[in-house]
């Protein structure tokens, strides 16, 4: 029994060591695996898109301001005295954060009163606008109580009053940032790896070549082979959208077409690769270590787990 497994193990070392493109998925594909997501996964928050919307125009708001930025949390875009373009920034996608500083501000912190500050974040990644918020209330807090240590009163008054206002997410529900991005996974690792197992399959067993023989044009066996997949996919990101909806009770607003003309460009791209993979792979084996070689990378890399402005340039 022992020398029979030890006999069959052998026999697909060899095979494997023969097979070169097995050897480079099993062996370089880690490596290269390890060195670029070490440097581009980042839970660390970085480099906040963020607009200063100065309406006081004073010394103590300028200096609000930049020793609030200087850190790496806060990265300024853009700077405006006044207060919509801050909101105009975040609905456009410019900014997640708006820091507006309404007049009256040096006044009130000159006179001991809370001076307000208003925080504006954007709410699609809740995660992002958590951190901003509390990262403007402590330091508001130190400040404030800095300030009053300086005149040697007592640190009850005089610190700036935070403001918040979430657009998009007012309650900062996690669900809402990592269930479309948890469905957008799901469509990539469903319709990629069938794509590829399927064509894969069929090479393997040598029905594809039967196929090639006929007088079919190529671009129909490549609509043909790959349009069943497209509306299972189609149908699947209907389902994940119900579902996300129905029982998460992620908010869906806007363009339903909007969203099921970009579902569909985005399974094309999907699609393709399954059949890039299926073409290169000579076997069922090759295809799903290919296919999970590439979906890794691509979810990873994606911006869902890690903010892509933190990612090294060279990415």
């Amino acid at each position: 029994m022992r020398v029979e497994a030890l006999a069959v193990a052998r026999k697909e070392v060899r095979q494997t060591l023969r097979d070169k493109r097995t050897l480079v998925v099993l062996v370089i594909a880690p490596l290269l695996q390890l060195t670029v997501l070490g440097f581009a996964v980042n839970l660390e928050v970085e480099g906040l898109p963020t607009v200063i919307v100065d309406a006081d125009r004073t010394a103590a708001s300028r200096d609000f301001a930049a020793d609030l930025t200087a850190g790496e949390l806060f990265e300024v875009v853009e700077r405006s005295a006044v207060a919509d373009d801050g909101v105009a920034a975040l609905v456009a996608g410019e900014a997640e954060v708006a820091l507006v500083l309404p007049r009256g501000f040096a006044r009130a912190e000159l006179a001991g009163r809370p001076a307000p500050v208003q925080v504006l974040t954007d709410g699609s990644n809740a995660n992002h606008a958590i951190v901003a918020r509390n990262a403007v209330e402590a330091f508001a807090l130190q400040r404030g109580l800095q300030r009053l240590r300086e005149r040697g009163a007592v640190p009850t008054m005089g610190r700036p009053d935070v403001r918040p206002r979430v657009l998009y997410n007012p309650t900062l529900d996690s669900r809402v940032y990592f269930v479309p991005g948890v469905a957008a996974t799901l469509l990539l690792v469903v319709t990629f790896i069938v794509t590829a197992m399927g064509l894969a399959r069929e090479k393997e067993a040598g029905t594809l070549e039967q196929v090639l023989v006929t007088p079919l044009p190529p671009s129909a066996l490549v609509v043909g082979k790959t349009l069943p997949y497209a509306v299972v996919g189609m149908l699947d990101l209907g389902l994940v959208v119900t579902a996300g909806a129905a029982i998460f009770d992620v908010p869906l607003r806007g363009s339903l077409f909007l969203l099921a003309f970009a579902g569909a460009l985005y399974l094309l791209t999907t699609l393709g690769l399954g059949l890039l993979v299926a073409t290169l792979a000579k076997n069922q084996q090759q295809a799903f270590m290919a296919a999970f070689f590439i979906i890794l990378p691509m979810v990873l890399l994606s911006g869902f787990m890690s903010p892509v402005p933190d990612m090294p340039d060279w990415l």
